[in-house]
């Protein structure tokens, strides 16, 4: 589910990464950064593919059609621009909430707000 970067993007990035010298502040900075990089892979490796199956799940009983996650996104959105959809309608807020909750357990497992969203 991540959009940006992609996790293509990000394993570009990590196989570019190169290793700094022993003790240089900046190297172990980009250590830490590469290393939630690969975390977050792992999680999305792990959640990603169950978290937009869900999701397929709801847009289809929210907009009656059977496309695939990216043309349901682009469709919920045209709606909620026209007005054909109420942002406020308790069937998009929990779709949007369900979405919210599965891509922070990707990105940010630690977020104090997740178990919030969770119950």
């Amino acid at each position: 589910m991540i959009t940006h970067p992609t996790a293509g993007e990000l394993r570009e990035a990590l196989a570019a990464l190169e290793a700094g010298p022993p003790g240089d502040p900046r190297a172990a900075f980009i250590t830490r950064v590469a290393d939630n990089a690969r975390a977050t892979l792992e999680r999305e490796a792990a959640l990603g593919p169950s978290a937009e199956a869900a999701a397929v799940e709801r847009l289809r009983d929210l907009l009656g059609s059977g496309d695939d996650f990216k043309a349901l996104n682009a469709e919920l959105c045209a709606r909620l621009a026209d007005g054909r959809l109420a942002p406020l309608d308790p069937a998009v807020l929990a779709h949007l909430k369900a979405s919210v909750t599965d891509q922070l357990a990707i990105d940010q497992p630690g977020y104090s707000g997740l178990a919030a969203l969770d119950g």
